[in-house]
């Protein structure tokens, strides 16, 4: 394996090593970890369309774009205010 040379600020890589270090790792091996275990744009939306595709299946919910975006917009709404509590 190739090892890349990638710029980021000094702060986000010495909280990274910090990181790393408290759990035993070099930074080359929790960043190695770390891309292991996130998801691409695509693979999330992959997952989101099968969980849909299963709750479909079941029970049958299946929200229109419209509902989908109130639904966000609820979610948003409680999020902040239990952010402002």
């Amino acid at each position: 394996m190739s090892d890349a040379n990638i710029r980021i600020p000094a702060e986000a890589r010495d909280r990274l090593a910090e990181i790393a270090a408290e759990e035993g790792l070099s930074l080359r091996a929790y960043l190695a970890r770390l891309a292991e275990t996130l998801l691409t744009p695509t693979e999330r939306n992959e997952r989101a369309e099968k969980a849909r595709a299963v709750l479909r299946e079941w029970n049958g919910y299946a929200p229109s774009e419209h509902e989908q975006d109130e639904l966000d917009a609820e979610l948003d709404r409680r999020l902040a205010e239990a952010d402002a509590a």
